[in-house]
């Protein structure tokens, strides 16, 4: 059984995982380029994952072609388990529970080949439908306190597995980052009374320069941050206020996102050689959909630095790209068109 066990130092809490520990290739260096084998997430190998929990499936029958679009499973080597009690316990001065939480995989298309960048926005779109369901279904359980949305593109970037999907991991505890971008956003609003993502919004879309925004649309903008931890970090938000990405996310919005995160994703890949990247996706937590100081958003983050000795001793970030320029950079290399879906 997994277990949750909490710094008595700064509060984190740690997830001790023995599961994670039995996957074939836990702590042994994969070789660069190594041909791809056995893939249990391509169509045909349904039976070499644990039974669907969502299913999306195409919107008319072809002779030859799967049946699934795309397939939610539950991870095969969980970090947090769905069964049992939290047993919240003292063992002296610190706190443990047990690793109660869910940890599944959005198989996010049947073909091994495209990356989710070479996929269409309507496709991109029952992947963010999959995103919305999946949370809404565990948010019912009284266990679950947050369900976090990411992505690991390229083994950089810790992906393990080539056949593009992303995974989410719910669990009994709001993590620590989110806790403190929670606490800031709420800090900012009691001062202001107004939620600090929207005023982001609002001061990045009216400069007229739009010096730090890449792309948008009449629902989303894709931006550099003002202080991006690396370089080409980019967000996407919704221009208007809503704190739960889950309560709000229906198909015509689904789909506008969709249509920015592939452009996005399509620039980043053309700028910057189809970079390892990761995105997460930071939404309210369980129970707190109508907050007024917080806005869902989705942060993408390529692999382009290393994060070493003075970036883990301090937290401090080094980012050699000022976000105006790589806001620069990302938006004229769209003239040159999508990024070749080859490879």
């Amino acid at each position: 059984m997994p277990e949750l066990r909490k710094d008595p130092v700064v509060g984190r809490w740690v997830i001790i995982s023995t599961e994670r520990s039995r996957r074939p290739t836990s702590f042994i260096p994969a070789a660069k380029g190594t041909p791809a084998g056995f893939c249990p997430f391509c169509p045909g190998n349904e039976d070499k994952t644990p039974p669907a929990v969502f299913t999306s499936r195409p919107n008319r029958a072809v002779a030859g072609a799967p049946d699934w679009t795309v397939r939610v499973v539950p991870n095969k080597f969980p970090a947090l388990q769905i069964e049992g009690g939290l047993d919240r316990r003292g063992e002296g001065l610190y706190d443990r529970m047990n690793g109660v939480g869910a940890h599944e995989v959005i198989i996010e298309g049947p073909d091994h080949a495209p990356e989710l960048a070479d996929l269409p926005a309507e496709h991109i779109a029952q992947v963010l439908q999959a995103y919305r369901e999946r949370i809404l279904d565990l948010s019912k359980d009284t266990r679950l306190r947050y369900v976090l949305i990411f992505k690991n593109h390229g083994q950089q970037a810790g992906a393990t597995l080539e056949h593009t999907h992303s995974q989410l991991i719910a669990t009994p505890i709001i993590p620590r980052v989110l806790q403190e971008e929670l606490e800031g956003a709420r800090r900012y609003y009691e001062l202001k009374e107004r939620c600090v993502f929207c005023d982001i919004v609002h001061q990045e879309t009216a400069d007229n320069n739009g010096r730090r925004v890449v792309a948008m649309n009449d629902r989303f903008v894709a931006l550099e941050p003002f202080a991006p931890r690396f370089p080409f970090e980019t967000w996407i938000l919704p221009l208007r206020h809503d704190a739960s990405y889950q309560e709000t996310a229906d198909p015509s919005e689904s789909l506008a996102l969709a249509v920015l995160l592939r452009d996005t994703l399509q620039r980043l890949n053309r700028a910057l050689d189809r970079p390892p990247y990761n995105f997460v996706l930071h939404t309210a937590p369980v129970g707190d959909s109508d907050l007024e100081y917080y806005h869902w958003h989705l942060e993408i983050m390529p692999h382009l630095t290393r994060v070493a000795g003075f970036e883990m001793g301090s937290g401090f970030h080094i980012n050699p790209t000022p976000p105006e320029d790589a806001a620069q950079y990302l938006r004229e290399i769209a003239a040159e068109g999508p990024a070749d879906p080859g490879r």
